[in-house]
């Protein structure tokens, strides 16, 4: 069957119509989705329903809750099995998931998901998966590694998703997700997601689901042409400096809708505004009509510049005066966005529309693109000699029409001067500066940044938008598992910050009990602090916390660090108080722990010895085979099938035979 959508209907279903728990409707609400998306408001009964799905769809369209919500919807809590298996084709994508159904399922007690990848710790994901979770979201490659040592286990799986089958297709996964399928049980429930259905996507849908329901989506979406629309690749200082500035340089600001995702965000953020001088209030569904509406008249009228409001709350609002909407918190989908930046340009004018980009939200960013058939151009934070230079010029204004006010009387404030000239023995132009700092002492004319907090980084534009790679750090800092931030996009911090040539200890809250070796270390903190490797030195590491040498480092940055994530926990980093007692049991030294780290590492893989004594070598007719350790059947090995065009599979045992035969 057939079900073709080329732009949303005009009638579009509520989701409660689509007949989803009461606690599932209280998390949308609260997240910000007010009606489904068409991908959505199709998907969501087919999936209620049992019905395996073939979906034709973008990215950026809403498909993740539509497959997510129903799983939500049938998992069994009070079981800690794997019952769905998400598939995807990278690990950024993996994490996007594995974060939406944790935001989905806030009310829903005893709720696990885990995402499995390559680049992730073995150890950390066995402990992980003996611990149970109901819903995996993973990578083929590293799902295969679990079904084939019999650490992830599907017998009470009911529900499998493929998402963006063409992207697995074109970076040569598909054979592997065949693969999963057919050691996943022949009764599960099957969605197939992808945004083109070649023939081999259709092979793969006929041969693994069951008279599947079609859904195609089709974005029909464009923007106003006379909307600017640019971005801002979040690094080296926090979102909310970054917006302040961007607020103070934008010459033609009059009014600006700023966009977040939840309702206690909206209060958060006008606050903190509020607190630094601008004119800002919150708009969000909690509010009641009548202060609604007063927000939106008081925006209107100028008594406030800048409104910070949800997805839901700024639905319909139509004021000439926003000539700026941002996106401080990028929407869940393009639809969202598009809605969002429409409530600027209205009526043929002008507006400006600036998105803020984390690095692992760059797929989100092609997909708005995509959708909106515009380029999105790359922007740089303004510097602080151009903060300051609009502020002095804005200032020299304002003291201008306020001479041309009529309602102003010079002559009394003339009196007042010349008083306070003959009283002090001061000149005119002394009282002048003393009256001006006075009116900037809430919003000063020179700003003041602090020594290395990022703003080098935030306030260069690089080429295309992107920063330089850092190939020094491929040998001496390599990739560090575990750590959330991609290393692509984090400059090196110049040496010129260390300029002092100080050393100094820090502690960091990871130790040898977590599982870390000081090359995760210095991958992180090189990787995603952007300091150069030369300039780490020596790393202790302890039961549960580690010490490392580092240049001074300057409070920005710090806070930066204790952020990171290794191991799954955060560095917490930390200067190092020369009175704090040491554990009695002495540090291990980085050649200790590396070597303890091999012997650790071939200590908790017993199943490569297991499949060393199992596996099984014959000759038969030229081709090389080998018994597999999770069902016994004797397949070709990766390098014969693909010589001989056969599908390959993961040989765990390869690697390990030559380095043998080497020796």
């Amino acid at each position: 069957m057939m079900t073709e959508t080329s732009h949303p209907p005009t009638a579009m279903p509520s989701f409660e119509q689509l007949g989803l728990p009461d606690h599932l409707l209280a998390t949308l609400a609260e997240v910000g989705y007010e009606t489904p998306s068409p991908i959505q408001a199709m998907c969501i009964p087919h999936l209620l329903a049992g019905h395996d799905l073939l979906g034709e769809a973008q990215t950026g369209t809403g498909k993740t809750a539509a497959f997510a919500l129903p799983i939500l919807v049938r998992l069994d809590l009070a079981s800690k099995e794997p019952q769905a298996l998400v598939l995807t084709p990278t690990r950024e994508l993996a994490l996007q998931v594995s974060e939406a159904f944790t935001r989905y399922a806030r009310h829903l007690r005893n709720f696990h998901v885990l995402p499995i990848y390559g680049g992730q710790s073995m150890v950390v994901q066995l402990r992980q998966l003996a611990r149970g979770a109901q819903v995996i979201v993973g990578t083929p490659g590293r799902i295969m590694d679990h079904l084939e040592r019999g650490s992830l286990k599907f017998d009470a799986l009911s529900m499998l998703v493929l998402d963006e089958a063409d992207e697995m297709l074109r970076m040569g996964f598909i054979d592997d997700v065949e693969w999963i399928l057919e050691h996943t049980p022949s009764t599960r429930q099957t969605a197939l997601f992808s945004a083109t259905l070649p023939a081999a996507i259709r092979g793969v849908a006929h041969r693994h689901l069951r008279e599947p329901e079609e859904v195609r989506i089709r974005a029909a979406t464009t923007t106003v042409e006379k909307i600017r629309q640019r971005y801002w690749l979040v690094r080296g200082v926090d979102k909310l400096d970054a917006l302040t500035r961007i607020l103070d340089a934008e010459e033609k600001l009059d009014a600006a809708l700023v966009f977040v995702r939840t309702k206690i965000g909206t209060e958060e953020l006008a606050d903190k505004l509020a607190a630094r001088g601008y004119a800002a209030a919150a708009l969000n569904g909690d509010m009641t009509q009548g202060l609604r509406e007063r927000v939106i008249e008081q925006l209107k009228n100028g008594s406030l510049d800048i409104v910070v409001a949800t997805d839901v709350a700024a639905r319909g609002i139509d004021v000439p005066r926003i000539s700026h909407v941002i996106n401080y918190d990028i929407p869940y989908d393009t639809e969202a966005y598009v809605h969002r930046i429409g409530r600027t340009g209205r009526a043929g004018r002008e507006g400006v529309a600036i998105l803020f980009v984390a690095p692992r939200e760059r797929r989100m960013l092609k997909s708005i693109e995509h959708a909106t058939r515009q380029p999105i151009e790359p922007i740089a934070l303004p510097s602080r000699e151009d903060v300051s230079s609009l502020r002095i010029s804005q200032f020299k204004q304002k003291v201008l029409d306020t001479l041309a006010d009529p309602d102003m009387e010079p002559g009394f404030f003339m009196n007042v001067v010349e008083e306070i000239v003959e009283e002090n023995d001061l000149s005119s132009r002394e009282v002048a500066a003393a009256l001006a700092y006075l009116v900037q002492v809430g919003r000063p004319l020179q700003i003041e940044e602090e020594e290395g907090r990022g703003w080098e980084q935030a306030t260069v534009l690089h080429p295309q938008g992107k920063p330089p790679r850092r190939e020094s750090f491929v040998a001496d800092a390599p990739r560090t598992r575990g750590a959330r931030r991609d290393r692509n996009t984090t400059d090196a911090v110049p040496e010129k910050v260390f300029a002092s040539g100080k050393t100094q200890r820090y502690r960091i809250a990871v130790g040898r009990d977590h599982g870390v070796t000081p090359r995760e270390i210095v991958g992180a903190i090189a990787n995603e602090g952007g300091i150069e490797g030369k300039l780490i030195g020596q790393i202790d590491l302890f039961n549960d916390f580690s010490t490392v040498e580092l240049p001074a480092l300057p409070s920005g940055l710090l806070a930066t660090l204790k952020r990171i994530v290794v191991c799954n926990r955060p560095l917490d980093m930390r200067p190092f108080r020369e009175d704090e007692a040491l554990p009695a049991r002495r540090p291990r030294s980085a050649v200790d722990s590396r070597r303890d780290d091999r012997s650790h590492k071939a200590a908790a893989k017993p199943w490569e010895k297991q499949a060393r004594e199992k596996q099984v070598q014959e000759k038969r007719g030229g081709r090389e085979k080998w018994i597999s350790r999770s069902s016994g059947e004797s397949r070709p090995s990766r390098k014969n099938a693909v010589q001989q065009g056969g599908r390959s599979f993961t040989n765990h045992t390869t690697s390990w035979k030559k380095r043998r035969e080497q020796k």
